[in-house]
């Protein structure tokens, strides 16, 4: 005989609503109880000491990197402007009374995973990039690139000398050059959530976009070049320009070669050998050469990351592609997942609020903002193709998202003359304008092409750009 239960069922839509955040809960009340301790904790096992601020620190920055990244999407925004935005709350508790987790600003091991997030994500932001596709972009999209870097740095740099008259050169440069970036990543999830990333507009925006990258690490190389040359007691002559612009172009050129030529060779004896996780480790072996190499001639190690990226297309691992393995920018993707929001979290908690909101750098912000967006309201020039938007591809170039930050933070690293190339008020308005520049740009540039496609038929451009492309190849 059976024996039916009397005990109260709970409801399969109330438990699984409420248990997540009851375990979020209990999550927060453990963070409570351990990381004072863990801050405030010192003896005689600093190792050990450090391994547990590690783990702890992790901890943290996951955990609220996620739920701010979920907060902001939920809203149609990137998650990384909410990991941005929760490090700059977490970083300013201390207004608050709550200085648990100063550690985190000083942890030396979280700045190396940091590094290591920024080296995958350009890596990443290189294999999305199709070195075809660049070479073959067109006239408008590079005009589009030229005139977006050339307009945004002078804006800024002009903007920097008359809010700093006493900072260094360099600062007004490094300004300048965090103007100059546009996020591939932003413009391309907006374009392509509203389905118009075969359009006319779409496909100039992503062309002058990857371009625009590059010219931003040349201008990084430039810039790091002149706080090198400073820093030997020197500076920076017409020679060592060219000397530098060579070094780039060098570099970009052995990329290319070794995309094309060494690769697939590399990986062709890889796929030869035994054991799990080979395109992984190949692939990142190859980044980290290539970022490596571009340390030891004198570049960012993210041009070298990022070159690595654009070097590689599934030619050169088609081997393990045949065997059922997944692509590379599917197999880094668990590691940007972890790395990538240490990094934003890390950029947020380095901006000090208090300073952000004195008068004069609340305007110099403010100003910032208003020259980044017009700055790149001069790529709508560029466009050569009749009954394109410009208004659309202008907007498309605006967010600063990931590249301004790593920029900002590369130059609040560097030091000239005892001092940070980008003080702490400087980069805190720099990271007010890539917030501001991120925020606006999805519903103004989705309003922008809907106007012109009509609001329904943005997924047309995308079905009939894949009909298109299937005819070519059947063809």
């Amino acid at each position: 005989m059976r024996v039916r239960s009397t005990l109260p069922k709970l409801s399969r839509k109330s438990a699984p609503e409420a248990l997540p955040w009851l375990a979020a809960g209990l999550f927060l009340l453990l963070l409570v109880v351990l990381v004072p301790g863990v801050a405030l904790a010192s003896g005689d096992e600093e190792t050990s000491q450090q391994l547990i601020r590690v783990l702890l620190g992790v901890a943290v920055i996951l955990f609220f990197a996620k739920l701010a990244g979920h907060v902001a999407e939920t809203v149609h925004m990137p998650a990384v402007l909410g990991e941005l935005l929760i490090g700059i709350v977490l970083g300013n508790l201390w207004l608050a009374g709550i200085d648990w987790l100063e550690f985190l600003k000083h942890e030396q091991a979280l700045a190396l995973l940091a590094e290591l997030g920024i080296i995958f994500l350009l890596f990443q932001i290189g294999l999305e990039s199709n070195m075809h596709d660049l070479l073959a972009v067109g006239r408008s999209a590079m005009l589009v690139a030229v005139l977006g870097v050339i307009a945004p740095t002078l804006l800024g740099v002009g903007a920097s000398a008359w809010f700093l008259p006493d900072a260094h050169p360099v600062t007004h440069l490094f300004v300048g050059a965090t103007l100059a970036a546009t996020s591939v990543g932003i413009t391309a999830r907006v374009l392509e959530e509203g389905g118009f990333v075969d359009s006319v507009e779409g496909r100039i925006i992503l062309g002058a976009a990857v371009i625009d990258d590059v010219l931003g690490l040349v201008i990084l190389a430039l810039v790091t070049g002149a706080v090198a040359a400073i820093g030997g007691g020197t500076s920076l002559a017409t020679a060592d320009i060219l000397f530098i612009l060579g070094k780039v172009a060098a570099f970009f050129a052995i990329a290319i070669v070794a995309g094309f030529y060494v690769s697939p060779q590399l990986f062709r004896l890889a796929s030869g050998l035994r054991g799990r996780g080979l395109l992984l480790a190949t692939s990142i072996v190859f980044c980290f050469a290539l970022a490596d190499l571009a340390v030891v001639i004198g570049l960012a190690p993210i041009v070298g990351a990022f070159a690595a990226g654009l070097a590689l297309d599934e030619t050169s691992y088609g081997d393990f592609l045949n065997n059922g393995d997944h692509r590379i920018e599917e197999l880094i993707e668990p590691i940007t997942s972890f790395l990538v929001p240490v990094f934003f979290v890390l950029m947020g908690l380095q901006v000090d609020l208090p300073s952000l909101l004195q008068p004069k750098i609340i305007v110099f912000a403010l100003v910032l903002s208003v020259v980044a967006f017009a700055g790149k309201q001069v790529c709508a020039f560029g466009v050569l193709e009749r009954g394109a938007n410009r208004t659309a591809v202008g907007l498309g170039m605006v967010p600063r998202g990931e590249v301004g930050l790593i920029f900002a933070g590369i130059g609040a690293g560097l030091m000239v003359a005892g001092k940070h190339v980008v003080g702490p008020s400087t980069y805190s308005a720099l990271v007010f304008m890539v917030i501001v520049t991120t925020l606006i740009t999805p519903p103004l540039l989705m309003r922008s092409l809907r106007k012109s496609h009509g609001a329904g038929q943005g997924e047309a451009v995308a079905d009939g750009g894949e009909e298109s492309t299937a005819g070519t190849a059947d063809g």
